[in-house]
């Protein structure tokens, strides 16, 4: 397994593939060299996920065998909750057995995310530079150069109450992640917990988040100005008018309602959102015993070896929510428990 080290206040480049540590689990192996990806060529067809694993110790029972079935190439995990050591001695092992490379960028109880990659994995980055802090920078980002794409896991800060210093806080470290991905590559994508929805359309009831954060203009308009830099929303794209959530509440029968959010997105460059074959919602993932709130999203490139299948797989059997029908189950302040 290849894990990133701490890279300290302003986020810290791992250079190249030589500068990549590896704890291959309890047996360890050293250190060796990752796989670069050579340039931007593609690596042919690719099968992208992101996740928020909202814990990734308590998901390993759901994790490795969602690899076994889904086969992704390349993986963005959020909200792993584990400072990089741990991480390493947890899955190290099992990860490297299915093939994958992993930049791990964590710390322990909060945030955390993760790239895990067979297609190459090349120039870590761990942080966003001069990105704020809260008050001290915290582990929300990991890029790094996979298959001829700049992959970028996020997991963007949820601002807890409209004007409230977190929320100031979410909307500069968006301006971070603009500025950096400004400065990168045509094929690059953006993937992972976001914590915006889109639209109205991006959320079971717009009257239930009356006054609550993911829906706010400002924050919308955060994200609209990262997606002007040429990046596309490539599920709404692939799905433009039907109804998509990725987030559930735990709480009062969410998920069985289909009452959630939209909120974790993979958004690509052109040259990448071209060569988009499937995208949709893995809701299968979500169901059953010890499931994350959030449901995997999976993107395949060039190729799909399930079909053009989705948007959300399997579909809800609960119709749509009636205008004013049903509340959110908590108070404003908690209404998505996400850091």
């Amino acid at each position: 397994m290849l894990g990133v080290r701490p890279c300290g206040v302003a986020g810290g480049r791992l250079g190249h593939a030589g500068a990549v540590a590896s704890s291959a689990g309890r047996g360890g192996r050293g250190f060796e060299r990752a796989s670069g990806v050579g340039g931007a060529v593609p690596w042919g067809s690719v099968r992208i996920a992101t996740w928020n694993v909202n814990s990734v110790k308590q998901r390993v029972p759901r994790l490795l065998p969602w690899l076994d079935e889904r086969r992704p190439d390349v993986v963005c995990l959020q909200e792993t909750k584990l400072a990089d050591d741990a991480f390493a001695d947890l899955l190290g092992d099992d990860l490297a057995d299915r093939g994958y490379a992993v930049a791990a960028h964590g710390e322990p109880t909060w945030n955390g995310v993760a790239i895990l990659s067979r297609v190459g994995l090349d120039d870590v980055f761990a942080g966003l530079a001069g990105a704020p802090g809260f008050p001290r920078p915290e582990a929300r980002s990991v890029s790094a150069s996979c298959g001829g794409m700049r992959v970028v896991s996020v997991y963007v800060p949820n601002g807890r109450v409209p004007g409230s210093d977190h929320y100031q806080y979410k909307l500069a470290w968006l301006a971070s992640l603009r500025e950096m991905v400004a400065a990168g590559s045509e094929a690059t994508v953006v993937c992972g917990d976001i914590n915006i929805a889109p639209t109205d359309e991006d959320v079971f009831d717009p009257d239930a988040y009356i006054g609550q954060t993911h829906v706010t203009p400002p924050e919308r308009a955060a994200l609209e100005e990262l997606q002007a830099l040429g990046l596309r929303d490539v599920v709404r794209d692939r799905w433009p008018t039907e109804r998509v959530f990725t987030y559930w509440d735990y709480r009062a029968g969410m998920f069985h309602q289909d009452l959630g959010m939209r909120i974790d997105l993979v958004l690509a460059g052109a040259t990448v959102a071209g060569r988009v074959r499937a995208a949709w919602v893995d809701r299968h993932a979500r169901k059953g015993s010890g499931p994350s709130d959030h449901a995997p999203v999976i993107v395949d490139l060039d190729e799909a070896p399930d079909g053009d299948i989705g948007p959300v797989v399997p579909p809800p059997s609960a119709p749509a929510a009636r205008r004013g029908s049903a509340k959110l189950p908590q108070s404003p302040v908690t209404a998505h428990s996400s850091q």
